[in-house]
């Protein structure tokens, strides 16, 4: 009896298991061909841009550098032995002290041609005393024509001396100025070639200081491209997955029988980047044309080929087959069944099916 009872049961579990699996994967086929009501898919939530028409031309990427535009390496201008050097890293503004040289032999150089201007002017008062005095005499016929021609020819010998002494005087001034190397530009002391307590002669290279907000990328690139760029237009830069842009300074060829290249350098902002940094370079390499262009985030990729979901005006989407053309980093160029001012979806279109609802999403 115990044994009929629970086979009973057990009977009419499974039949309330099956019956329950049966309606789940009913509702699951209805939902799929349409949802309760069988009207299609659920609307899909997708973000679109606007198909539209722009000027592009095909692109390759060189190498660029980012520079400083104000890059010197300041030399000392007398010799003598190093007193002080400013720290790598030091940010100075333009005139400020670097760099210090010993200066004891020129002060005491300068010390004794002051002296020697101090003795030429003193004589120089007694000559031109002397030579109003003779003056003087002359007129009464008291003294010789001859001595008063003598002592004129001194007082004209000792000016032009204390000329040359007082320009000697000014020369080690100014030789002692130069032992206070000053900075040139604002900017930031990125290397100390000499050490305080080495000796340097005149020309040695005592630190390397750059203008940190004065930066611009140079690039090279094949001379054949060089008909496609144009000062003051933008071109895009890349650097550690970020991208950024440039606008043309200047475009100079380099080309000879060895190298057929030209330089372009473009224009940075501040503090976008720093000197020495590597970037890649979009150089345009053909005229640029008019072509239909959508966000690269439109493609859909699949081994059918490529295409893209246009809404149309009944909040439907439909997949057009299309063919790529130029692109740069953000737009790309298509041929197909798409008008200028299509809505193509950039969001959402990995799942999308042809002929699904949607909603837009805003921004």
């Amino acid at each position: 009896m115990i044994v009929s009872r629970f086979l009973r049961h057990s009977q009419m579990a499974r039949a309330v298991l099956l019956s329950s699996m049966l309606s789940l994967v009913m509702g699951a086929q209805a939902w799929a061909q349409g949802g309760p009501s069988g009207d299609g898919p659920p609307p899909a939530q997708v973000r679109v841009a606007e198909a539209q028409v722009a000027e592009m031309a095909p692109q390759t990427w060189v190498a660029g550098t980012v520079v400083s535009r104000s890059d010197a390496r300041l030399a000392a201008e007398v010799a003598g032995r190093m007193l002080s050097v400013a720290e790598v890293g030091t940010v100075v503004v333009a005139g400020d002290e670097i760099a210090v040289i010993e200066d004891t032999a020129l002060r005491l150089r300068e010390a004794e041609l002051s002296a020697e201007v101090s003795r030429v002017e003193a004589r120089l008062v007694y000559l031109k005393g002397e030579a109003e005095r003779q003056q003087r005499l002359a007129k009464n016929n008291l003294a010789a024509e001859s001595a008063l021609a003598l002592t004129v020819a001194d007082r004209n010998a000792m000016q032009s001396e204390l000329a040359v002494a007082r320009s000697r005087l000014e020369q080690m001034q100014d030789q002692i100025e130069r032992t206070r190397m000053r900075a040139p530009f604002d900017g930031v002391v990125v290397e100390r070639l000499i050490n305080p307590g080495e000796r340097v002669s005149s020309g040695d290279s005592v630190v390397r200081m750059i203008d940190n907000q004065s930066l611009e990328v140079v690039a090279r690139a094949p001379l054949d491209y060089l008909p496609h760029v144009r000062v003051g237009e933008e071109l895009t830069l890349q650097s550690a997955g970020k991208r950024g842009a440039g606008d043309v300074r200047t475009v100079v060829a380099l080309g000879n029988q060895n190298v057929h290249v030209f330089e372009v350098r473009l224009d940075v902002p501040a503090n976008a980047y720093a000197a020495g940094q590597t970037v890649r370079v979009s150089i345009p390499t053909s005229t640029s044309q008019q072509v239909l262009a959508v966000p690269r985030d439109a493609l859909v990729l699949r081994s059918d080929g490529i295409s893209v979901f246009v809404i149309d005006d009944d909040m439907t989407a439909r997949q057009v087959q299309v063919i790529t053309g130029v692109g740069n980093e953000e737009n790309i160029a298509v041929e197909g069944d798409i008008n200028p001012g299509s809505k193509v979806v950039i969001r959402g279109n990995e799942r999308l099916r042809p002929g699904q609802n949607v909603v837009l999403l805003e921004g």
